[in-house]
């Protein structure tokens, strides 16, 4: 069934479940003062204290000159390779998105979070995972995350849902579609460059995509008057091919897993986050791993972000690639369809790396 907007004709969003709906948590930590709910407040084992930081002190993320890596430099090549292997994560600077179009993004996603509560709570996301409010929200009793997001599809265009889009507000669907244009570029950039990689054709790992789609995850960090007792995302790995994630200048809340403790990404400006995500991990068959990363709340600073998830098709199927299995023992099922990873992956709240033994085979976990 089709679904109409002022005369604009959209598709019904995947059919990947839903989630239970919860209050949002701008509003209310306005007027928190020094109560927090037990809803929000972790288990002590779950809290983010200093003592679990990575002992690494020197822990940084690769850094990764996109300029330089499109036009196949050897050493940004090898840096790309080992980001991804031993880190999962990297920050890419030079990648030719402009600073007006990261700058509209960042105001939008500010205008949309500033609208009264009753004007975002148009967009709700009721039996979808679009729109605006919490995913991964299962059950009455899990601990819920200190953020509030807005959740939609950018690519392709027939896929987007435009009840779930604030068309109304000035700006916002035409600095969404600017940015997502920027990354459409810069994704097809870094597959190609992992598809070689991987011993691949350089066009292998977005055709194994069949019809490549991006998501935007926008999200909402208020400050919290006992940042030690919640998270702002709990921990998880990201369940498409990979992310790009767009944070605050001003505030370090990402951290990453990394040799047993967590390791604070410090903002580059106008730099991206990138990360191997689950699909990427089951067609490299485990050499390259998705990794586990959370947000932390602060006390005093605003902090949003805007992450960009780029998801197969949901026919196509997971598994290693033919090519990358000829010399090594294949670790992950290829008999599962995105659809149904997602469907487990959605109806799950978020607990490390666990979704992901749904794509292993049974002595790799």
């Amino acid at each position: 069934m089709d679904l109409k907007v002022e005369g604009v004709k959209v598709e019904e969003g995947p059919a990947w479940g839903k989630t239970l709906e919860v209050p949002t948590v701008k509003d209310f930590a306005r007027t928190a003062s020094d109560f927090i709910p037990e809803k929000y407040v972790r288990e002590y084992n779950d809290r983010p204290i200093e003592s679990v930081l990575s002992p690494d002190e020197t822990s940084e993320l690769p850094i990764i000159d996109f300029s330089l890596l499109v036009k196949g430099d050897e050493a940004e090549l090898n840096k790309l390779d080992y980001a991804c292997k031993e880190w999962g994560f990297l920050q890419i600077i030079n990648h030719g998105v402009a600073e007006d179009v990261i700058g509209n993004m960042k105001a939008a996603t500010a205008s949309f979070f500033d609208l009264p509560v009753d004007e975002k709570n148009k967009y709700a996301m009721g039996d979808s995972v679009e729109g605006y409010g919490h995913l991964f929200v299962v059950s009455e009793e899990q601990k819920l995350d200190w953020a509030d997001s807005l959740f939609v599809i950018t690519r392709p265009e027939e896929q987007r849902n435009m009840k779930k889009w604030p068309i109304t507000l000035p700006g916002f669907k035409n600095a969404v579609e600017e940015y997502s244009t920027g990354m459409k570029r810069v994704t097809e950039e870094l597959l190609a460059k992992l598809s070689l990689l991987l011993g691949m054709e350089k066009n292998s790992l977005e055709k194994q995509h069949v019809v490549m789609r991006h998501s935007m995850r926008i999200i909402y960090y208020p400050p919290c008057p006992k940042p030690e007792l919640v998270l702002g995302c709990s921990p998880h790995s990201d369940a498409g091919s990979i992310t790009l994630l767009l944070q605050s200048d001003d505030v370090v809340g990402l951290q990453i897993k990394h040799k047993g403790g967590w390791v604070p990404v410090t903002p580059i400006p106008n730099a991206f986050v990138i990360n191997v995500a689950d699909v990427l991990e089951s067609w490299s068959n485990g050499l390259y791993k998705s990794i586990e990363h959370r947000a932390v709340a602060n006390s005093k600073i605003t902090r949003m972000s805007v992450a960009t998830f780029i998801q197969p098709a949901d026919e196509a199927k997971m598994g290693p690639a033919k090519s990358i299995i000829q010399d090594r023992p294949k670790m992950y099922k290829d008999d599962i369809k995105y659809i149904d990873y997602m469907v487990n992956f959605i109806g799950m709240k978020l607990t490390g790396k666990v979704h992901t033994n749904f794509l292993k085979l049974e002595n790799e976990y």
